[in-house]
């Protein structure tokens, strides 16, 4: 009795967190008329789906009504916006394509300007766009406008020509689109690797098996990511069903050459892919046989959930009151002078800058050798590889990846455009590196692909992609999980902890004040910092109660051992 009464109680909030939506984002329900029964919900199907219902247009509307309304209906993605169609001349019906883009402007600001031939022009304020491939990319908060030509059809204006597209605020957004992972793997094959994507709520395991297949990495990460499905692969069908919770994905006939391991590394991406959509399980086929597939083990990217701290005395995990040392690592530490500290995945080697200004290498047979001894060096970061990477605060370009045998690789051309670099720290999978930089007067958080050859040694960097705008100067960045940045940035008079998902957008906490360093776990609002008073806080939500004190130094993980 108790499960059911909970699975009643579970259906009857989804109900009506759904009815509240609606009501909220459109006019004109039905309010009699005979009680129709809905679709059952499919327990195992994931999430419920629901769209906004926005009206239709309203006889007699202006020209400026009918842009608005069309703009507003947007939100409808049901039958291919057919609602949104409606606003449009029946010759441009099937010319408009809603989903080449879709921008995410702020809400109050938009500014109609009408014509006298009945054309109007809307400027709007872009926070982020998203292309047809589902990429979102920042925008710079400038005006953009958006013309519109309308024509009388039958005594009403109609839309004859409209950017492709929809436009929402940010609210609307992320109520219709969702923000999902399509997963690739690094060059070793060890690691999967998402790139965040956003499609409609509807038919989201269509949305990410089509990206996956037949799509590419998106372009800031081509080279720093691989893919087990043949360029020659194609889904067979543009659809791909639900059969209780399992993802049915029809393939081309080419997908029976393909070997066994990799076919098994094309499961593993596919179900990691749709789990993003709370998709439990996918079963290939090839003209409704089964593909044969068992996904790949890959490694974990999850770090040691407790503190990894330096004190007056000792150097491990904080657990109490007690430190836990790291056997080797903690008695090289010791014996450094240290004011930063990242240890490798495999904990055997640590990147260490010291209060001379020098990063060293730090290693679990208690020995250390100098890496980089230029003056301004930002913290350093370590890769899966053993490659210790440094930077001068005031020269972004001169970026140097040294690897555990002393081999040093100059990285060309690394960050165009930034005037100043605060913070470096590569990926735990070792595929991304994020920067805070200066560009011009303002200060983001950037990203870029490391593109490696063979063995693994770092090559250089693929294109940078803005991730956000900050509030003010960037002072530490540590990456949450394997698409969370966690960035420490000043913000007018006190700071603020920024939990960025890499491909989507930021959310804000005030920060404890005198921050100085930040190290994250491995999920949202869990994420740790330490002030200028040695006094380590813990986050707790929006509450940062302290944990800690005493601590001079708190450490950074890349991982944990196999």
């Amino acid at each position: 009795m108790r499960l059911r009464s909970r699975a009643r109680h579970a259906v009857a909030v989804v109900v009506a967190m759904m009815s509240a939506l609606l009501l909220a984002g459109c006019t004109g329900l039905p309010t009699s008329g005979a009680v129709v029964a809905g679709a059952p919900i499919d327990e195992e199907a994931g999430s419920v789906d629901f769209s906004f219902l926005p009206d239709d247009p309203p006889p007699g509307a202006t020209p400026q009504q009918i842009v608005a309304g069309f703009l507003a209906a947007g939100s409808g993605p049901r039958d291919d916006w057919g609602t949104a169609r409606q606003f449009l001349a029946p010759d441009f019906r099937s010319s408009w394509q809603p989903t080449a883009r879709a921008t995410v402007d702020l809400p109050g600001e938009r500014v109609y300007t009408v014509a006298g031939d009945g054309t109007v022009t809307v400027s709007i304020t872009a926070e982020a766009s998203v292309d047809a491939t589902g990429a979102l990319s920042v925008a710079d908060g400038g005006s953009m406008p958006l013309a519109f030509s309308l024509v009388d059809v039958d005594g009403e204006w109609r839309i004859s020509d409209a950017p492709d597209g929809v436009v929402l605020d940010r609210a609307r957004f992320q109520a219709v689109f969702r923000e999902y992972s399509v997963m690739y793997f690094d060059r070793s094959w060890s690691y999967l690797v998402p790139d965040r994507r956003w499609f409609p709520a509807t038919n989201a395991a269509t949305h990410i098996a089509e990206a996956l297949i037949d799509g590419d990495p998106s372009p800031w990460l081509s080279g720093a990511v691989y893919s087990a499905f043949p360029e020659s692969l194609e889904l067979a069908t543009r659809a791909v069903p639900l059969d209780s919770g399992v993802a049915q994905v029809p393939l081309s006939q080419s997908a029976l050459a393909i070997v066994p391991e990799t076919r098994n590394r094309m499961q593993a991406q596919l179900e990691a892919s749709l789990q993003s959509a709370g998709i439990r399980e996918a079963q290939m086929s090839v003209d409704g046989e089964p593909v044969a597939a068992q996904a790949v083990d890959v490694r974990p990217t999850r770090v040691d959930v407790r503190p990894l701290v330096l004190t007056d005395d000792a150097f491990g995990f904080l657990s109490g009151s007690e430190i836990e040392p790291v056997p080797g690592l903690s008695e090289a530490i010791a014996d450094l002078e240290a004011e930063a500290i990242q240890v490798g995945a495999d904990r055997r080697a640590a990147a260490v800058r010291t209060t001379s200004g020098a990063v060293v290498r730090a290693r679990d047979d208690a020995t250390f050798e100098v890496v980089d001894e230029r003056a301004g060096l930002v913290d350093p970061t370590i890769d899966p590889q053993g490659f210790i990477w440094t930077v001068p605060g005031g020269s972004p370009s001169a970026l140097l990846a040294t690897g555990a045998d002393g081999t040093v690789v100059p990285i060309a051309d690394a960050w165009p455009g930034a005037s100043q670099i605060s913070s470096i720290e590569v990926s735990r999978d070792g595929t991304r590196i994020a920067a805070l930089v200066r560009d011009g007067s303002r200060p983001a958080l950037w990203i870029a692909g490391v593109l490696r050859d063979d063995s693994g040694a770092p090559v250089g960097l693929g294109d940078r992609e803005t991730i956000a705008q900050l509030p003010g100067t960037g002072l530490a960045a540590s990456w949450v999980d394997a698409s969370t940045i966690a960035v420490l940035a000043e913000d007018g008079d006190g700071d603020v902890v920024i939990s960025q998902s890499v491909g989507g957008f930021g959310e804000f906490t005030t920060a404890p004040a005198g921050a100085v360093s930040i190290a994250a776990t491995n999920q949202l609002r869990a994420v740790r910092v330490l002030d200028g008073d040695g006094v380590l806080y813990a986050q707790k939500g929006q509450a940062w109660p302290p944990a800690a004190e005493g601590i001079r130094v708190l450490a950074g993980q890349q991982g944990s051992p196999r």
